[in-house]
């Protein structure tokens, strides 16, 4: 057994999952986790449009000598996860690298994104933009215990962040976390499977994310979370093949194809809602595509999915206009 399973597996011990969720409600009472005010800066949205290979947030949009979007640029949909990041100290960290605030007991800590939702305003006057004061609001709406096909116990647990300008109310975003039990065993990573070809549909974008990428978008998330950029705690703990990408990072893909294609010249116009799932992990210099179609009730929705090369769904969507 190497050295960082030892260290990692000694931690394990604990309370069931039923009373850790339980737990985790009683902690906040239903009082907010957190209430933070930041500055929606330029520099921020900027470094995340060279990380995902964009030239600027839209089109359409005002840069300044420096190229960076003038104050008044609406924020595109998604780019709100690079404010408002985790501001733990580093021996605070849970072993994993990830920020503990809102864990379960142990050892009820292993944390995965599960998907979730966002709303945003239609009002032009009440969206996000650059250059302005927001406040953001945490809340832990849901815990529970849930059996996995495995027979496995987890906990699925419900929070949500409202963001709120001068105006009023911009974005709801709901978030769903499992947290499972940490690992006591080592789990093999399994063998990469055979590439099929990606498939074909009416709106479509191809990724790769590479190593550079996870490092940057871990910068810009203050996300410490050692599934994207330590391959020994992937392979040796996790039992993941590669590196894994970031959720969110699909997530921007899923919703810049979107107004790339329905919005292009039209940078204020935002979606009303997306709701999202996450299927199975990306990894590190492997292909995906992300697809988006038209729903076929016509009625402002679109389907819009992520597929990795090797015949899985990543992940899924809906989008209403």
């Amino acid at each position: 057994m190497s050295r960082i399973f030892r260290r990692f597996a000694s931690s394990a011990s604990g309370s069931s999952a039923a009373d850790a969720a339980k737990e985790i409600l009683q902690r906040y009472g239903g009082k907010p986790v957190s209430i933070r005010e930041q500055l929606i800066d330029a520099n921020h949205a900027r470094l995340l449009s060279v990380t995902l290979g964009r030239r600027n947030l839209h089109e359409k949009v005002s840069l300044d000598i420096d190229g960076a979007p003038v104050d008044g640029t609406p924020l595109p949909p998604g780019y709100h996860f690079i404010y408002f990041t985790p501001t733990m100290h580093e021996q605070d960290l849970g072993i994993d690298g990830t920020d503990k605030t809102l864990n379960p007991l142990s050892p009820w800590t292993r944390r995965m994104w599960a998907g979730g939702s966002m709303e945003w305003t239609q009002d032009p006057k009440e969206i996000l933009r650059i250059g302005q004061k927001v406040k953001e609001t945490t809340e832990i709406t849901s815990a529970e215990e849930k059996t996995m096909r495995s027979g496995d116990s987890m906990i699925l647990a419900g929070l949500v962040k409202t963001y709120e300008n001068e105006h009023g109310v911009a974005l709801v975003d709901r978030r769903n976390w499992v947290f499972q039990k940490e690992h006591t065993e080592r789990k093999e990573p399994p063998p990469k499977p055979q590439e099929k070809p990606l498939p074909e549909g009416t709106y479509s974008r191809d990724f790769c994310p590479s190593d550079v990428t996870l490092f940057r978008l871990s910068g810009l998330t203050f996300n410490a979370h050692k599934i994207h950029y330590s391959l020994p705690w992937c392979r040796e703990v996790e039992g993941h093949r590669s590196l894994v990408v970031h959720g969110p990072y699909a997530l921007f893909g899923m919703l810049d194809l979107y107004r790339d294609t329905r919005a292009k010249d039209d940078p204020e116009r935002l979606p009303k809602s997306i709701s999202y799932r996450a299927m199975t992990p990306l990894y590190v210099n492997e292909p995906f595509r992300v697809i988006l179609e038209q729903d076929s009730d016509g009625q402002g929705k679109w389907t819009i999915q992520s597929h990795d090369s090797f015949g899985k769904v990543a992940s899924k969507g809906t989008i209403t206009e």
